[in-house]
């Protein structure tokens, strides 16, 4: 991003009321624009990258470096060990607690991550879906697993169509959406088709490039990763079983990097399986923005190339 570039976004953020909520598509420039804002406003960021909550994976998720951290303080970053499952209800309540004391300092929360479905929880709340742990259990066994889970996808295509398009392919999600049909004979979609205000505490901003460029960006950020040391930082977190964990396996890169060391993939088919599979990830974050956070701000981030 060019200083004028940095300049023009940040003048648009502070021109706004409200905590300010960075969001867009992973390499789109959201943690060089909330760095920027937070060390020139006085302010501490908040994370909603739910992958960069886990200690560990630092490389393959592009954490903030040390003396980054050390400028600007940062917080959920290295919250969590990565056999902790991840829970928007937990994020939720400590992105709040965690603005809360950040503003009694007299300081200005800045939050930025790419998270969707946490950033939309924190934004504009969470309704009450119902849940049953023992039906969940069920669900997970027989579900969550690349074998079964087709079967699954097939059977909410069928019958539950708006929530297959709304969450397919993310495993998670999508057996959550059968918990919650199975109990109400409702899909989440319905049940939220009334919609939801934004707390008008947060200012949205969502930043957008043009697809080329972002392809590009991911590339060489990919690339620079691999250089850094990624696949030893992987080796090691797939030795302390990270594709096993309830949801730091998502991350993406590691399971690539594993094919790579199994001797299934070259080098340059390990750089380009990553980008791949981050090209479809930026998709469907661009496509969830557009749709759930209507209100944010578009920031249209030039190319650079």
């Amino acid at each position: 991003m060019t200083p004028a570039t940095l300049r023009n976004l940040l003048d648009t953020v502070r021109r706004a009321h409200g905590v300010p909520v960075i969001m867009g598509p992973t390499a789109a420039g959201k943690s060089e624009l909330a760095f920027a804002l937070a060390r020139e406003c006085g302010g501490e960021i908040v994370s909603a990258d739910s992958m960069q909550f886990y200690r560990g994976l630092d490389i393959g998720t592009a954490k903030p470096t040390a003396e980054e951290r050390r400028e600007v303080p940062h917080h959920l970053i290295d919250s969590m060990d990565i056999k902790e499952k991840s829970d928007v209800f937990r994020f939720r309540t400590d992105a709040l607690r965690i603005i809360g004391e950040i503003r009694a300092r007299g300081r200005l929360p800045v939050v930025a991550g790419g998270s969707g479905l946490y950033l939309h929880a924190l934004v504009y709340g969470l309704d009450v879906l119902p849940a049953d742990q023992g039906l969940r259990d069920e669900l997970d066994a027989a579900y969550d697993n690349d074998e079964h889970f087709p079967e699954l996808a097939a059977v909410m295509e069928r019958e539950c169509p708006l929530d297959f398009r709304r969450f397919y392919p993310h495993r998670r999600k999508l057996i959550r959406a059968r918990e919650v049909f199975l109990l109400s004979g409702k899909q989440i979609t319905e049940l939220h088709s009334g919609g939801f205000s934004p707390d008008p505490v947060f200012a949205q901003f969502v930043l957008v490039r043009d697809r080329a460029d972002l392809v590009r960006r991911i590339r060489r950020r990919a690339a620079r990763m691999l250089e850094s040391g990624w696949i030893e930082e992987a080796r090691a977190m797939l030795a302390k079983g990270l594709l096993r964990t309830p949801t730091a396996w998502q991350a993406i890169g590691y399971a690539q990097i594993d094919d790579y060391l199994a001797g299934k993939t070259t080098r340059e088919e390990l750089l380009e399986s990553i980008v791949v599979a981050t090209r479809q990830y930026a998709r469907r974050q661009a496509s969830w923005f557009r749709s759930q956070h209507r209100e944010a701000v578009v920031l249209a981030v030039p190319a650079e190339d």
